[in-house]
This record gives C-alpha cells, structure tokens and sequence, in this order.
C-alpha cells in the first residue's frame, strides 16, 4: 500500500493528535461561516460577494493552516471557493473545493426562522486531487433582535476514503452592541467534539475581524486551537 506524505514524514508521536488538530481549523474544507464550524442559514445579498481570510494553528507541534475563501451571490444561490493550505513539520497540504449555498426558507435577513442547504467539494491537490465533501442544513433561530441560534446537522466525506462521517452542532451569536458580538459554539465533526468562543469586530459595515480560541477532543489527547480571520463584503454589479 502506497503511504501518503505524512504518514512517512511525520513522527509517530504527532500522528495521535494530528487528526484532532485538523479538526480544529478545516474539517472538510468547505465552511461559509468564516472559520467557525457551526455555519448560519443566511447567505450574500443579490449582487454581493464577500472573501474570507484566516490563519490558524493548533497542537503542540503546531499544525497551521491558511485559508482564503471567496463567495458571490449568482441568481438564488451563493456560489463560492475554498482553498486552504496545511503545514505541520515542514509537510505540507493543499485543499481547493468549490461550494453551494440555498436559502430555501426564510432568506429575509431579520426573519425569525430561516433554513439553507450547503453543498461543498474538497481536492486534496497535493496528493493526486483525492474528493472529499461536505452537506449540511444550517438553521437560524432569531429569538431577540441580538441574540442569533445557529444549529447545523450534516455529513463529511473523508478525501481518498470516501468514508462518512456525521457532522452537527449549535452556536449563539450575541451582538453586544452594532460593532461587537460574541459567539460560542459546540459541535461535533469527524468523531471528535470542538467547543469554541471568540468575538467577531466589525472594523467598518463591510469588514470584520473574527478571533477565536479553541478546545477540540478530552483530556491528554485534547488539543487548543487559536484563529484569527478576516471578512469583508463587496458588490459586484
């Protein structure tokens, strides 16, 4: 059997974490909600795109990854690119995957209820363009005109494996004022759980800062994650 990079360059000690670390920053590599795992159900306005940028690192070795991810609104449905590039011990990894978004109940962005579907390809391009994917139905419950529920349930596919694996969580996204929000999530992906808070800034009306801290996994084989992430929507016509 032909042993990938990583599995002949990087030390067995790094392998029991490894998996975990990966979790942390791109499970599938096809997220829209910046770098939080626990997408919304709102997707870009007619006419409008956004880019997402972030960096993260995790584990004691660590593993880093950047990742770019830019998205526009084309007719009723959110059409957007994932690239993401990992690197752990000098070994490195690239992952490109396109993504569809449909809000199919509820699109109105202060709708009380709202529900979407994400669709989201994966090519590991470093190791032959190996598929993965991603299929997820997020849902946004607005109980107040500040606090947002998100929950999502959905599947992964692994790249190379095809092997499924089931993904959910819910998060709350509180608005402390027309700038500052605080977001706090729970969620479930690729066997193993991820708690997550951070603070999203909005710098303009159109540009945000995320910044989040991490626990993914239980005791000794638990790994802390640290992001920071950039988001700023455009029109495009």
């Amino acid at each position: 059997m032909k042993k990938n990079r990583f599995t002949t360059t990087i030390q067995r000690p790094r392998l029991a974490w490894l998996p975990l670390a990966t979790c942390v920053l791109a499970s599938a590599g096809a997220q829209a909600a910046g770098h939080f795992d626990v997408d919304d159900a709102g997707t870009l306005d007619a006419g409008r795109c956004q880019y997402e940028a972030w960096w993260g690192r995790t584990g004691p070795e660590p593993v880093t990854v950047l990742h770019a991810g830019p998205s526009c609104r084309v007719g009723p449905v959110e059409l957007g690119l994932n690239i993401d590039r990992f690197s752990v011990g000098g070994v490195h990894s690239v992952a490109v995957g396109p993504q569809l978004k449909w809000n199919f109940f509820g699109p109105a962005a202060d709708a009380p209820l709202s529900a979407a579907i994400s669709l989201g390809a994966v090519f590991d391009v470093t190791r032959g363009g190996r598929t993965g994917g991603q299929l997820v139905l997020p849902v946004t419950w607005r109980p107040l005109d500040r606090l947002q529920v998100h929950a999502n349930i959905g599947a992964d596919w692994a790249t190379g494996t095809g092997a499924r694996t089931p993904r959910g969580g819910v998060a709350a996204e509180w608005a402390l004022d027309e700038k500052v929000s605080l977001i706090a999530e729970r969620s479930r992906a690729s066997g193993v759980w991820t708690s997550r808070i951070g603070w999203r800034f909005g710098l303009t009306p159109l540009i945000s800062l995320d910044v989040s801290a991490s626990r993914t996994g239980a005791g000794s084989r638990g790994v802390n994650g640290f992001v920071v992430g950039l988001n700023h929507e455009f029109g495009w016509k």
